[in-house]
Parts: C-alpha cells; sequence; structure tokens
C-alpha cells in the first residue's frame, strides 16, 4: 500500500495561512513583536514582548498604545502621536522604555508598514530586541566610541558613562560639575533618556542667563495680572518638567531669595505660581550642574547651605578635555561626520594637525574644539586639514609651555610631528631659533647614548 503524501502534507502557505500556527510561529521569535492599527490599537502582541515590556497580552490588545503603556511606546520616535501617516519607510532606531515594574530598559527597534490591497497603510509592525545587557557589556569593555550621544573611550568617561547606567534605576538629584564647554548638558539629557522618566519631558534652564526680575516667573510661573506685562497665566519650568526632569544649569547664579524658594521646591515639590493663591505639585527630577566649586561659594556665603546638600545627593565630575586627549581624533570625527550628514564641507585631518590638537591644552574643552574644526574647515582649501588651517591660538600653543625660551622633550617632538619633521617649520613653531633646536636635540642624543 502506497501513501500520496504530496496530497496530506499542508504547503507552507497553508500553514502560514492559519493565524494559530502564525501566532505560534512568532511566539517562538526571540524578538519582541507588537502591532497596531492606524489608530494605535494593539491587535498583536507576542511572548517575547510580554518578557521584555512585563505586560500580559491580555492588559494591552485591542487597547490604545498609548493607554496601555501609560506612554508612548517608542517614545519621542512615535509617528502616531497626531494624524497617522499616509505612507511608511521601514525604519530602524535604539529606543529605551520603562518595564510594568518600573525598570528602564534600552531596545533595537525595527518598524515595517502594513498595506491593505490598494496599498493604503493600515497599521504597523514593530520588532524589538532587548540591548540593555549588551550596551553594558560594551561600557565594561570599553568597546565602544561613546554612549547616549556622548563621545569618549577614556577611562575618565567609561566611568561616567557606567555612572549614567547606574543612576537609571533611581530618581536622586544629580549635581554636575566640570569646566565650561565639558558636555554637562549632554550628560543631564543621558541621565533623563536611560532613567524610568525617559517619556517624559527634559527641560533645559540656563539659570545664568535669566534675569534677576524675571527669574521666578521663569521657573514658577505667573498668573495673569501678577505684575505688568502679565497678560495671561503661564506655566513656568518646573510646571513644564512635571512627569520628567528639570536641568538647572548654572544653578550657583541663582541669586540668594530664588535658592530659598528653590529649596521649597525641593523639600515639598511644591509652589505657588507669582500672584497666584493655588498650589501647584509637581512630580520631578533635579539635575544641576556648575563650573565652581559650590563648597567655596557656600564659605563666601553666596550659596546655601541646606540648598547644596539638596542638590549634590550624587555629585558627578565631568574632566576637561586635556585630561582626556586620547578622545580628541574620536572627536574629530565625530563633528566630521555631523558636518557632512549637513551637507557641509569636510575634509581629513592630517595627522600632523592631529598631533598639534592634542598638545593644545583646549580651556573651552569640547565646545572649544568643534568651533577649531569649523575654522578649519572653513579656512582649508583641501582635502586634507593641515597645521597650518587651525586656529593661531593652537600654533601658539606650543610656545605658550613652559618657562619662556625652554625647551622640553615633549613639547619639542609634539612640533616636530606637527610639522612633519621640518626642523626649521618646528622651530618656528617653538618660537625659538633654528640653532637653539638643534643644539636641544644635540643634547638629548648625548644623554640618550650615554645612559
Amino acid at each position: 500500500m502506497t501513501f500520496d503524501f504530496a496530497m496530506k502534507t499542508p504547503s507552507l502557505e497553508q500553514l502560514a495561512a492559519s493565524r494559530q500556527n502564525l501566532e505560534h510561529i512568532l511566539d517562538h521569535l526571540k524578538e519582541g513583536i507588537i502591532g497596531h492599527d492606524r489608530n494605535r490599537k494593539i491587535f498583536y502582541f507576542n511572548r517575547a514582548a510580554e518578557e521584555i515590556t512585563g505586560y500580559a497580552k491580555g492588559e494591552v490588545l485591542g487597547k490604545d498604545c498609548y493607554e496601555a503603556f501609560g506612554a508612548p511606546f517608542c517614545g519621542k520616535h512615535c509617528s502616531f502621536c497626531d494624524q497617522p501617516p499616509e505612507t511608511w519607510t521601514k525604519i530602524s532606531y535604539p529606543i529605551n522604555i520603562v518595564t510594568k515594574s518600573g525598570e528602564p530598559r534600552q531596545l533595537q527597534m525595527s518598524v515595517v508598514g502594513m498595506t491593505d490591497a490598494q496599498g493604503g497603510l493600515v497599521g504597523v509592525l514593530a520588532s524589538f530586541t532587548d540591548i540593555t545587557d549588551l550596551v553594558g557589556l560594551k561600557i565594561w569593555t570599553e568597546e565602544f566610541p561613546g554612549f547616549a550621544g556622548i563621545i569618549g573611550r577614556d577611562p575618565k568617561m567609561i566611568q561616567i558613562f557606567k555612572q549614567i547606567k547606574s543612576l537609571a534605576t533611581n530618581d536622586y538629584a544629580v549635581l554636575l560639575s566640570g569646566e565650561t564647554g565639558t558636555g554637562k548638558e549632554l550628560v543631564a539629557a543621558a541621565i533623563h533618556s536611560e532613567s524610568q522618566r525617559s517619556r517624559g519631558p527634559f527641560v533645559p534652564v540656563n539659570c545664568g542667563a535669566l534675569p534677576e526680575g524675571v527669574v521666578e516667573s521663569e521657573l514658577f510661573g505667573h498668573v495673569k495680572g501678577a505684575f505688568s506685562g502679565a497678560i495671561r497665566d503661564k506655566r513656568g519650568r518646573f510646571e513644564l518638567a512635571h512627569g520628567g526632569t528639570i536641568f538647572l544649569d548654572e544653578v550657583a547664579e541663582l541669586p540668594k531669595n530664588m535658592q530659598v524658594k528653590l529649596l521649597r521646591v525641593l523639600e515639598n515639590g511644591a509652589f505657588e505660581r507669582v500672584g497666584g493663591e493655588r498650589t501647584v505639585a509637581v512630580d520631578i527630577r533635579v539635575i544641576s550642574a556648575t563650573n565652581r566649586d559650590l563648597r567655596r561659594e557656600m564659605e563666601k556665603g553666596n550659596f546655601r547651605q541646606d540648598l547644596y546638600y539638596r542638590l549634590n545627593v550624587v555629585p558627578l565630575h565631568l574632566p576637561p578635555l586635556r585630561e582626556r586627549r586620547d578622545d580628541i581624533p574620536l572627536l574629530v570625527e565625530h563633528f566630521l561626520n555631523l558636518a557632512e550628514k549637513r551637507g557641509q564641507k569636510t575634509a581629513r585631518f592630517a595627522p600632523a594637525a592631529l598631533a598639534l590638537m592634542r598638545q593644545y591644552s583646549w580651556p573651552g574643552n569640547v565646545r572649544e574644539l568643534q568651533n577649531a574644526i569649523h575654522y578649519a574647515l572653513a579656512r582649508g582649501e583641501g582635502a586634507v586639514v593641515g597645521p597650518g588651517d587651525l586656529p593661531p591660538e593652537l600654533r601658539q600653543g606650543l610656545r605658550q609651555r613652559g618657562p619662556a625660551g625652554k625647551l622640553d622633550p615633549e613639547t619639542v617632538q609634539a612640533a616636530l610631528t606637527a610639522c612633519g619633521g621640518n626642523k626649521v617649520k618646528a622651530a618656528r613653531l617653538l618660537g625659538v631659533g633654528r640653532a637653539t633646536l638643534y643644539r636641544f636635540l644635540a643634547s638629548q642624543e648625548t644623554s640618550v647614548s650615554h645612559r
């Protein structure tokens, strides 16, 4: 007796057409799968999606995506915040989510559109992978160029990245310290985006840029008629940051009377608008920053001690660029990539130019480095940026190192590298005579031969 297996075995098309079989296949994928229609109504949620997010299928199916998760699942990348798009191009991006238990996780998301017979968009299907542990592993092994938009591979920066990760699991106040241009706002934004508040707003405030007469109104808002020019009610920055993070940059610049009011807000989580009687309660995380020594400011009587201890629960110091010179080539590449994406002119930086940049002290830190790159690109005419294309202060920097007229091996080697080994040019760069440089080099050779 023989059997016609071709007649008995269902085809792959028939298996896939069965909803039960298809769901069985998708439930065995390691990637989370979520699907919703044009109105954000969730119609599919597989087992991996349950495990990654902590939400059960029954809690989300049939619900609006925003309602199911308490906020847009895709965060700032959501394309369905307003009207649904008419067309769709497959997109991929990293996102941060907060699980049902409140744990922050990092996902890699890929979203494709679903169309009807006429080609109209009817919904989207998204797959996502949990990369939280992978990101943590990369930080631990130092095998990556940066983290959360911050470029750096120096051990000091690796420690900063690890602290940002650890701060994601709590809601403590953070005080960032460091020189101007070290990237304090970038770090504050990274702490926010990695935290449980990542779906809420991030509201930066430059306290040093606010005129003293309007500081209170800017921070806490005002009601109509509170003062001349108050023609309507206005919400302040603290109110706008509700559910998220407020970043108080240059917090040492706050006048003493505002320091008292800020302390009360931090203690009570509530305030009144200027001219108002209703108490406004807010749920926020406070990250502050300063380029001053706040302990010294306290000793001088310029900053309140009780406010300092409220803000300085977790201190985080950002190193200046001169203390992480090995990151300079990475930063140069990063800024060149940004320029290229914006359609601006780019060029390759010659090793001699990079060597000179590594020797400069960078008092303006990363911000000054970015300006120097833009200067060199605007000034240079070829495909390669040389030492002569860099700002004058970089070329003069070598002359300013050490006592006047005194040479040291490190400075001389930097000058020779920057000038491609040309001793005449190196002497000119160092601000010494050619004979002086020759004598110095000869003495170094004699010293080495006698060791």
